[in-house]
This record gives C-alpha cells, structure tokens and sequence, in this order.
C-alpha cells in the first residue's frame, strides 16, 4: 500500500488486490483501522445498520457490542397517554375514572335511582284503587303526590276535558262616604292566566289554588247549589276566602259587604281539520250572594277595609 493510499485513504483499492483484503472505503468515509474517528468505533467492529425506531436490535449485534466493550442499543420507549385520555384497555365510562370519583358517582346514581322508585311507587300508589297499603299510608302518599305530582285519568277516560272553565267575582261595596255600590264581574281565572303566561317558574297558587278549589265546590254541592254535608261547606269557606284574597289586590276602595261567584263554561273549539260541530257558548253558573264575615277576611276584621273606612 503507497503513502497516498495510507495517509488520504480517498482512492478504492485496485481491482487487483486479493480476496479477503480490508474492505474498501467508499469516498469520503475513513476505514476504521487507520485511526480516524472515535475509539468507540474503532471498537465496535463493522457498523451495523441502525434499528429502525420501535423496534429491537438483533441479539447478535448487541452481544458483538457488549463483547467489544461498546454500549449496548436501548430500544426507545414509547410515551405513556396523556392524563385524562381513555384507557388503553377500552374502559369507558365510571371504569374509567379514578376510585374516589367511582365512588362518588356510584353514590350518586343509587341516591338518584332510590328516589325514582320511590316517586314511581308512590305515583302508583296514589292512582291504584284502595288497597291495604292506601288504607294504612294513604296520607303519606298524598304529601309526597300534592300538588306537584298530582295523578288523574281526565286527559285519557273516556272523555277528555273539552272546555274552559274561568271563575269569576262581584262584589257590593261600601265606601267612605257610605253609599253601596256593586262592581263588575272580575275575571279570577284570567288574573292566573296572566301570571303564568311567559313565566318560566309559575307559582302553583296561580295554577292551582282557584281551579283546585271551585273543582272542591262543585263536586261537593248538588245543581242547586246545596252542600253534601261538612265538605260542601267546608268547600264554600275555600272558594270564600280564595275570592277575599283576590279582590284585596284589586283595591275596590272600600269595604267589601258582600260577594257573589259564578263560572263560565265554554267549550274548546274544533280544529280547523275536523268535521265535529261545537258549542262555543259560554254558559254560566251563578251562585247566590254571600256575607262576608269575620272568618273571610285576609287580615282579620279590619282586613278588607281600607284607611278611610277605619
């Protein structure tokens, strides 16, 4: 080999050089036997093609490595999922939370799951015919049910509500300078409609309190207006003093001697697609004048009286 080829090391050996000879060098790259480079590769022995990423060395090249005093290939490891992303597994939902919120949420549906069989036996309950258990916890089952979750068959048996029904007052009137005067008809059922059209939270006085109770009065007095007993007259002192409260609100100026209700039943008109013929008439049902007493009034005996009349 001349000096040339020993000290650049730039030229391939000749053809002529015989078999089993050092490797040629491609141009550019120094052979590891002359000393260039780091000891590590001049160490190593043959280089080796590089692992592909994700993948292991072969086993022979690490043991020629670790034999040569080289440091053995590490297979890089692959990054963990990051916090809050879904089990490698699969697992989904509660199974994929930590154990404190597992808890929490397994509490949470049991406390939820409780009270829906509860509402639903005690919805059950309310709507069933009598029975042991109505007989004996019948008045449970009506806390829980009223007003909020009350039950009938009046939207499905066998015939639907078809009409609307809107109570009404009047009331005689007796003013400062102590003549009587008897007001116009106020429409009750139309003050309630008022408060609970366009309010998302309506008070279930609004909804409930007048319609509750003249549904009390009638079902509790004959045609002729005659109560059945204790709760018809139970229901006249209801409808009474509902009637009390209301007119408060409407500052007739005055003291109020006595009132009168009545109801105005009209039925709902066919829609426009049907061929059925419908009563749109109002009919009314008036009931007689009442005194007002000391059992009516809102605040006591001076409570439907105003300054000028104390």
């Amino acid at each position: 080999m001349d000096s040339y080829d020993k000290e650049a090391g730039a030229h391939p050996r000749r053809a002529t050089e015989p078999e089993g000879s050092a490797p040629v060098t491609p141009p550019g790259e120094q052979r590891p036997e002359q000393g260039h480079g780091p000891r590590s590769a001049r160490e190593a022995g043959p280089a080796s093609a590089p692992a592909s990423p994700g993948t292991s060395a072969g086993p022979d090249y690490a043991d020629r490595a670790s034999a040569a005093g080289g440091p053995v290939p590490r297979t890089p490891e692959a990054p963990g999922p990051p916090a809050g992303s879904p089990r490698p597994d699969g697992a989904g939902g509660i199974a994929a939370l930590s154990l404190p919120y597992q808890v929490v949420a397994a509490v949470s549906l049991a406390v939820v799951g409780m009270f829906a069989c509860v509402h639903l036996a005690m919805a059950f309950l309310h709507v069933a015919p009598s029975n042991t258990l109505t007989k004996q916890h019948g008045e449970a089952v009506d806390d829980w049910v009223f007003p909020e979750f009350e039950q009938n068959w009046k939207l499905f048996a066998p015939n639907p509500l078809q009409q609307n029904i809107a109570v009404h007052v009047r009331a005689e009137v007796t003013g400062s300078d102590g003549g009587r005067r008897t007001t116009g008809w106020i429409d009750l059922s139309g003050d309630d409609g008022e408060a609970i059209r366009g309010n998302l939270l309506p008070s279930h006085v609004n909804q409930n309190e007048l319609r509750r109770g003249w549904d009390f009065y009638v079902n509790s007095h004959t045609n002729d207006n005659r109560p059945n007993g204790l709760r018809g007259r139970l229901s006249e002192s209801y409808v009474r003093r509902i009637a009390m409260l209301r007119l408060e609100e409407h500052q007739l100026g005055g003291r109020i001697e006595r009132i009168q209700m009545r109801s105005a039943t009209q039925g709902v008109k066919a829609p426009v697609w049907s061929d059925e013929k419908t009563d749109t008439r109002p009919y009314y049902r008036v009931l007689p004048w009442w005194t007002v007493t000391e059992a009516d009034l809102p605040g006591g005996v001076d409570g439907g009286r105003t300054e000028a009349d104390q």
